[in-house]
């Protein structure tokens, strides 16, 4: 940098370069070759003329033994009505307003703090602040507050997306910029997990994406949404699925288990789930304090219910000699079956879809070409499964109901009103155990369902099942 208009002079010269800048003075400055500098008098200010035009203004001062260079900000000759408060460094200013940040400045250095380094500091706090990991922090903060109202997410839904943004959108766009993300850019992203990962948590990223700018945009944030330009059909198309298995297909994927290379105690997880009925999220957080041996029932609590009410699952023979394992075979877990690294967590929500999966797997890889594929099953499935098969033998839909914990006041206050009683619904739940064992060996269940309804019946009317 040229610096001989600020070097020493002598005699009207030098008095004259005392007098300091004007704005005048600035307007007069040519730009050269090379950047130069000119001294606002003796402050320590002084302005840089860069080869483009630009004027910006600078303090040298001395800061931990060395020397620091701050940038005022750049020079902008119109007069304009700003706060004394509300100026920075790093602005546009006038010549009037460097001259009072470079007393901020100056008082900065006396009490120990550098300038240059504030400034960086908050420079990065508004980049952070307009980042979309910052906005992503916003949008959790919003959506799991109880005085958001209808606005709040389940805790679980809070769950799935946290995962997502975590393990999918920290790490190529926390830090970025809302306006730096582009559809280019994300759509590239989508891709890669969609083939690495599948389209599930492809389009819950997309849908993740598509909430933070439309939070931010609720705020006041002028941006484009750069998710609003990727259709979710391109990532995955889910169509609401009504698949339960037949009897046949029960067999066929309880043996494919038995072929796949998982956990046993997964496999036990399975067939535990089809015989309850429960939902997935119902099992993972299952704890041995629910379970009472002596009465042979699973008490699921509120918290942990979709409709917001306690349940009670009465367990066949077979059920409970399934969690007489898995106690043996996780004696310090809290968890009915904790995840395969940390006792002291449960199983993923995926670690049971990927089980079935996987048995899926193993049966088409033994199905001969002429045969039909066997189609995919989800954890979901099993539920339905025992709804759809207890119904097709004709037991009481309302009593089905009432097992699986669904709400319909309209059928249960119906003529078979003790569906919600404990002998029925006790009785029902190893009559479709023993319907179970009786597909495993290939054999017709018709027998088993003639008794249990008799055992029903004698449950519905029996004092202790009719709490006289």
């Amino acid at each position: 940098m040229d610096t001989s208009v600020d070097q020493a002079r002598s005699g009207p010269a030098c008095a004259k370069a005392r007098q300091g800048l004007t704005d005048a003075k600035l307007r007069d400055m040519p730009p050269r070759e090379r950047a130069y500098k000119v001294s606002d008098g003796g402050n320590g200010l002084y302005v840089v003329i860069s080869p483009s035009g630009n004027r910006s203004f600078r303090y040298d001062y001395r800061f931990g033994g060395r020397r620091e260079t701050l940038t005022i900000g750049r020079h902008e000759p119109a007069a304009r009505q700003v706060q004394r408060s509300n100026l920075a460094y790093g602005m546009d200013v006038t010549l009037e307003e460097a001259r009072l940040l470079l007393a901020r400045a100056r008082v900065d250095v006396s009490s120990g703090r550098s300038p240059a380094r504030a400034k960086v500091e908050q420079r990065s706090e508004v980049a952070e602040a307009m980042s979309f990991g910052r906005w992503a922090t916003r949008y959790f903060e919003f959506k799991s507050d109880a005085k958001s109202g209808a606005e709040r997410l389940a805790d679980s839904t809070l769950a799935l997306r946290r995962s997502i943004y975590n393990r999918i959108l920290a790490g190529p766009f926390g830090k970025l910029n809302l306006d730096e993300i582009k559809p280019v850019a994300l759509g590239e992203l989508l891709d890669r997990v969609k083939s690495e990962r599948g389209p599930g948590p492809a389009v819950h990223a997309r849908e993740l994406v598509l909430q933070v700018y439309r939070f931010a945009a609720g705020k006041g944030v002028e941006v484009v949404n750069p998710a609003e330009a990727l259709a979710r059909k391109a990532y995955a198309t889910f169509v609401p699925r009504e698949r339960n298995l037949s009897r046949h297909e029960i067999k066929a994927l309880l043996e494919g288990l038995e072929q796949t290379g998982t956990a046993p105690t997964l496999r036990l997880a399975v067939r535990f789930m089809l015989l309850t009925g429960v939902r997935k999220g119902e099992f993972i957080g299952a704890t041995w304090s629910e379970v009472d041996w002596e009465r042979a029932q699973w008490s699921i609590p509120a918290e942990r219910m979709k409709a917001g009410k306690p349940h009670t699952v009465y367990l066949a023979e077979q059920a409970l000699d399934i969690l007489t394992t898995l106690r043996t075979c996780f004696p310090s877990s809290k968890y009915v079956h904790p995840s395969r690294y940390d006792s002291a967590e449960p199983l993923s929500h995926a670690t049971l879809n990927r089980t079935i999966a996987a048995a899926v797997d193993r049966i088409n890889a033994d199905r001969k070409l002429d045969q039909a594929p066997f189609l995919p099953v989800s954890v979901h499935d099993l539920r339905r499964t025992f709804s759809s098969r207890l119904n097709d033998a004709l037991f009481p839909e309302a009593l089905v109901e009432a097992c699986l914990a669904h709400q319909k006041k309209d059928q249960i206050a119906a003529a078979y009103n003790h569906a919600r009683l404990s002998g029925p619904r006790r009785a029902l739940m190893q009559v479709w155990a023993d319907m179970l064992d009786c597909w495993l060996r290939d054999e017709s269940a018709r027998e088993v369902i003639v008794a249990g309804k008799a055992k029903i019946d004698v449950a519905a009317h029996d004092a202790e099942g009719m709490n006289l």
